[in-house]
């Protein structure tokens, strides 16, 4: 599948080599742009709605109100999240549907700002765009497509509301000085994308999201995904159906 895909990539710039394009991409002037296509290449975004349910429950039986409390306590009233690998941004829109219905209303008083990063450019554009095909959908619980979708011929668009909850723009996980931004998370969603890494890059890029965390804040990566040999830092944190890595508080 890389090979198919860099192919056409290699074609387009009438290059004969994949060591002709790795020059290419280091050396030539327009460089910066075609690392976009790069990207938008040998990116995975296989996503859609309500994709891991057992997390968004974890955050509605617990870890909300466990959060608030302790955000009250210290005079705070804003609780961040951020979608790390956030493809076309169904992951984000559908933490912010579960906020907007059934978190919202029992605590008015508090913040939700929801963050969505990527680093294809292409489907943060998307994200930002919210409108989405029947695919996407089709795990979405009636009750939330109802009220939070607009139907237009074959395309399913998100409302506005949800659209002001949720912020997205590009980025690598693994570049240090922009991951040094990333700061003062309550919760963070990382699912899939330890799978395509060594394990050097695994250690380096869980150390980045361990520094983004609060005290007491929440990981959830995918369910084919382990911090085992990659991290002690976090404690192991078991839900119905799901598990989550905890940094704590001491």
């Amino acid at each position: 599948m890389l090979e198919s895909r860099l192919l056409k990539r290699i074609t387009h710039l009438k290059l004969n080599s994949f060591e002709d394009y790795l020059k290419y991409l280091k050396f030539n002037s327009q460089a910066r742009i075609e690392k976009r296509y790069l990207y938008e290449a040998i990116t995975i975004n296989e996503t859609f709605f309500f994709r891991n349910q057992p997390q968004l429950d974890a955050l509605t039986s617990k870890i909300f109100q466990e959060t608030i409390e302790a955000k009250r306590k210290l005079g705070q009233r804003k609780i961040r999240i951020w979608s790390a690998a956030s493809s076309s941004g169904e992951e984000a829109y559908s933490a912010a549907m579960v906020i907007a219905d059934m978190v919202q209303p029992k605590y008015p008083d508090i913040q939700f700002e929801i963050i969505g990063t990527d680093i294809n450019e292409e489907v943060i554009e998307r994200a930002q765009n919210g409108i989405y095909k029947e695919y996407a959908i089709r795990n979405t619980p009636a009750f939330f497509l109802k009220k939070y979708f607009k139907v237009d011929g074959m395309n399913y668009i998100i409302d506005p509301r949800l659209k002001n909850m949720v912020k997205f723009s590009p980025l690598n996980l693994y570049d240090d000085i922009k991951m040094r931004a990333m700061s003062n998370f309550d919760i963070i969603f990382c699912a899939n994308v330890l799978i395509y890494f060594d394990a050097n890059s695994k250690i380096k890029v869980v150390s980045h999201l361990y520094n983004a965390l609060n005290r007491g804040g929440y990981l959830f990566i995918g369910y084919a995904e382990t911090l085992h040999g990659i991290s002690k830092a976090f404690k192991l944190e078991s839900f119905p159906k799901t598990i989550s890595y905890k940094k704590e508080w001491t």
